[in-house]
Order: structure tokens, then C-alpha cells, then sequence
């Protein structure tokens, strides 16, 4: 038989075929609770001089030369059971069924004909066995094996027992091998592999993605945000500023207005510097929120234009001091003449000293009528003067943040750029590897799917030759063909 089959596929030396050890033992197997252990210690007492062995005791690549499979009359055949006597025949081709038990199960024959259509309808090989029913160790009465042992003698006593064994066990070699080309070429493990890799991939380019719009969308809404925050900041300081120097104005006297211009220069001067250290540390914390840090001194040399203040329009304005003064004299004239002549009613020896103390007074609210007129007329100059400063100042403040916003977006953008850059080649270099594994597993996959088309044609030549010998030409096999 080797022969034959080398002839029909000389390339089967060269596959690492398993090699099958038979030995002389007659293996008893089934499921649990079948009775396994007693049918074998039954019929080593009945027949001496063979071997009786379980499945515990055979090692990788024994088959035996014939196999008892035993299952209980208490039930039909599972698929697990049938699982395990195309293990446990996997190599050998005499095989005798029992149905044990059969003293307390009195419908065992049922279930030993249900019980034979099923192997029957599992595969061809299974129509020829032999089924009988046993009792090893009743409960009630006397050991019934003859059946069982007349079904071992007849198969070991066959003289073409050996020939068959041998042509099932190329059968599992050959049918071992076709597994193995299928396997090897539609590997579920190498195809989870893959999709593994494909989704790892495209989690990777989505994740790439998504950093770099959440880069961008997080940048826009801080400099957006700052620049509203910045921008009420500094309109807020204007606003304060005027109001502080409204009250100034409210009291000064006509002397201090000469010194106010360098007040308010000052002032404006300290509004401008506090916005800007405002803009710097505000910007410098969103920098740092987006994880890209700007070194202060970076928004500190940003050049800052202070508004010109200038002392206010104080001009000359001769005819409203003459108006003023004429009406001062009047006012201070009809003062005087009351006065003259009230003093002149009540004591008439003080009418001269009256009326020299009514011109007096008359003089003094004349002046003081002039010089109030005019401190607040500088007042009001003074007031509106302020506000065109204050005017200026918030124009000046309002492009110092506009200027150190633009300064950070641009700072900022190019260090988030570089950010997306050096991730974008991270993603690269994984993508890279991904697509490295993903073809050396295409090429594998092509490569066991070439070997398999070589070699298949040959291992199923090979296949059914043997099936042939079997007497079980064209016998379907689960899984294969």
C-alpha cells in the first residue's frame, strides 16, 4: 500500500507525514459512565491472551488493531460520543460497538438500532460494524460478554484485518494532511490576525484624524476665547480709568489742572502696561492648557504704542472773560449798593464806612464770580479732554491685545503644526508596520494557497485509491471534500 500511494503522490514523503505505531492491543474506549472499565476488566478474564487497554494507555502516534467502543443502554449516542470514536478509530478499522448495561435497561435493543443508524448516517465505514449488547458487571444475575466476545474473535480473526487497518490509517494520514493544506491556506487564526491589523489600522488613521482637528478646533476656540476675554479686559480698564479721572476733574482746583496732564499720563501709562501683562499671562495659560508652551519673554518684546497724552486745550479766551467780568461787576455793583444803602437805613453815621464795605464786597464776589466761571469752564475742558484720552487709550489697548492674540495664534499654530507633524510620522511609521505584517501574512496566505493547489489534487488521488481498497469508493468525508 505505501507503494501505491507514493506512486499516485510522490510528494507526500517530503510533508512530514505522522508516523502510526500499531501495536497488539485491542483498545476499549467510550463515554463516561458507560461502563468502559468493566467491559475491559470482562473481557481480559475472557480472552487471556489478548490485551486489553484504555485510552490512557496508548501513547501519541499507538493505534490499536481493534477498538470495543462501549455506550450505555441508559441513552442514545451524543455528538460528543460520536466525536470520540472517530478518535478513537481514527487509525483502525476493525471496530465492535456494545451497548452495556443491558441487565436494567430492558429497551436496549431500541436504543442499539438508533443508535447504529446514526453511526451509519455519520459515515460509511460505521455501517459495518458490528453492534451487540453486554452486561459486564449486572446487578442482578450472570456476566453476559458471548456476544461481544464472538464479534472481537471474528474481526481479529479476519485475514484481511491487517490490510484494512493499515488502509485506514493512510486514510487519516491523507485526510490529516488535506486538514492541514486547508489550514494552512485559509487559516482562521492568520485571517483574525489580519482583521485584527485592518482595524488597528484604521483606528490608527482615525485617531491621527481626530487629534489633529481636535488640535485645530482647540486652538481656535481658546484664541477666540481670549481674544473676547482679553478685549472686554481691556475696554474694562478704559472704562474704570474714566471714571476715576470724571472724579478727579470733579475736584480740582484751577492749580492742580496744570499738574493733571502728567497724572493722567501716568495713569495711562500703567492702564497700558497692566493690560499687557493681563494679555501676557492670559495667553501664557492657554499656551500651556494646549500643551505648548510660549516663553514669556517671547510676548513681552512685543512692541507697545502708548497713546500721546497732551495737557489740555486751555486757550486764551478774551471775550468770554470780558462777558464774564462785566456781569461779575454788575452782579458785584448791585451787592455793594444793597449793602450802602441797607447800612445807610439802620445806622446813618456809618453810611462812608458802608458804602467803602459794599464796594469791598462788591469787589470780592465780582472776582469770584469771574474765577469760579472759570475754573469751571476748565472743568468742562478738562472732562471732555479725558475722555478723548481715555477714547485713545482704548483704541491703543485694543490693538495691544489684538497684536499679542495674533503674535500667540501664530507662535501657537506653528509649534501645533510641528506637533501634527512629528504624529503624523508616528502614524506613519505604525501604519508602516501594520502594512509590513499585513503583507507577510498575504504572502504566506498565497503561498500555502499555491502549495495546497500543487499538492491537493495528488492527496486526493491518493485518497481515493485508499477508499478504494476500503471498498468505500466516493465516501463523504465531514469537513473535507
Amino acid at each position: 500500500m505505501d507503494e501505491l500511494v507514493a506512486a499516485i503522490a510522490p510528494g507526500l514523503a517530503g510533508l512530514g507525514l505522522p508516523v502510526i505505531n500499531r501495536r497488539e492491543v485491542v483498545l476499549v474506549t467510550g463515554p463516561w459512565l458507560a461502563g468502559v472499565s468493566g467491559v475491559r476488566a470482562a473481557l481480559a478474564e475472557r480472552l487471556p491472551q489478548r490485551r486489553f487497554v484504555e485510552t490512557a494507555e496508548l501513547g501519541p502516534g499507538d493505534a490499536p488493531v481493534a477498538v470495543v467502543f462501549v455506550v450505555s443502554a441508559a441513552t442514545a449516542l451524543t455528538e460528543s460520543d460520536c466525536v470520540l470514536l472517530d478518535t478513537a478509530a481514527e487509525h483502525t478499522d476493525a471496530v465492535v460497538a456494545v451497548v452495556s448495561k443491558i441487565d436494567v435497561h430492558r429497551g436496549w435493543r431500541d436504543v442499539l438500532t438508533s443508535n447504529r443508524d446514526r453511526l451509519a448516517a455519520r459515515a460509511s465505514r460505521y455501517a459495518r460494524v458490528p453492534w451487540v449488547g453486554a452486561a459486564a458487571a449486572p446487578e442482578l444475575g450472570e456476566p453476559y460478554l458471548d456476544d461481544l466476545v464472538a464479534a472481537i474473535q471474528k474481526q481479529l480473526a479476519d485475514p484481511a484485518v491487517a490490510r484494512r487497518n493499515m488502509l485506514r490509517a493512510w486514510e487519516s494520514r491523507l485526510l490529516m494532511v488535506a486538514r492541514r493544506f486547508d489550514g494552512d491556506a485559509q487559516s482562521a487564526g492568520r485571517r483574525a490576525r489580519v482583521d485584527a491589523l485592518r482595524q488597528q489600522r484604521r483606528t490608527v488613521l482615525r485617531q491621527g484624524r481626530q487629534s489633529k482637528s481636535e488640535h485645530t478646533i482647540a486652538l481656535r476656540a481658546q484664541i477666540q476665547h481670549a481674544r473676547v476675554k482679553l478685549s472686554y479686559f481691556a475696554r474694562n480698564r478704559c472704562s474704570l480709568l474714566r471714571v476715576e479721572l470724571q472724579e478727579h476733574v470733579a475736584g480740582l482746583s484751577r492749580k492742580d489742572i496744570a499738574r493733571f496732564a502728567a497724572y493722567t499720563r501716568g495713569r495711562v501709562q500703567e492702564v497700558v502696561a497692566e493690560v499687557g501683562e493681563g494679555a501676557v499671562a492670559h495667553l501664557a495659560d492657554v499656551a500651556q492648557l494646549l500643551g505648548v508652551p510660549v516663553q514669556p519673554p517671547v510676548l513681552e518684546n512685543l512692541p507697545a504704542v502708548l497713546p500721546t497724552v497732551v495737557a489740555p486745550p486751555l486757550t486764551s479766551r478774551r471775550l468770554e472773560i470780558r462777558l464774564t467780568t462785566l456781569l461779575g461787576a454788575g452782579f458785584g455793583l448791585g451787592i455793594a449798593l444793597t449793602l450802602s444803602r441797607l447800612v445807610a437805613g439802620l445806622t446813618p453815621g456809618l453810611a462812608a464806612s458802608g458804602m467803602v464795605a459794599g464796594v469791598a464786597i462788591g469787589l470780592a464776589v465780582t472776582a469770584w464770580v469771574v474765577n469760579a466761571r472759570a475754573l469751571l469752564h476748565d472743568r468742562v475742558v478738562v472732562d471732555r479732554w479725558t475722555g478723548e484720552v481715555t477714547a485713545s487709550l482704548r483704541s491703543v489697548v485694543e490693538q495691544l491685545v489684538a497684536t499679542r492674540v495674533v503674535a500667540v495664534e501664530t507662535l501657537l499654530s506653528t509649534a501645533i503644526s510641528e506637533r501634527d507633524d512629528a504624529e503624523n510620522a508616528r502614524v506613519a511609521d505604525q501604519v508602516s508596520i501594520i502594512d509590513g505584517e499585513l503583507l507577510e501574512h498575504a504572502v504566506a496566505a498565497a503561498r500555502a494557497a499555491a502549495l495546497r493547489d500543487r499538492e491537493m489534487p495528488a492527496v486526493r488521488a491518493a485518497l481515493e485509491a485508499v477508499r478504494a481498497e476500503l471498498g468505500e469508493p466516493g465516501a463523504p468525508t465531514t469537513g473535507l471534500f
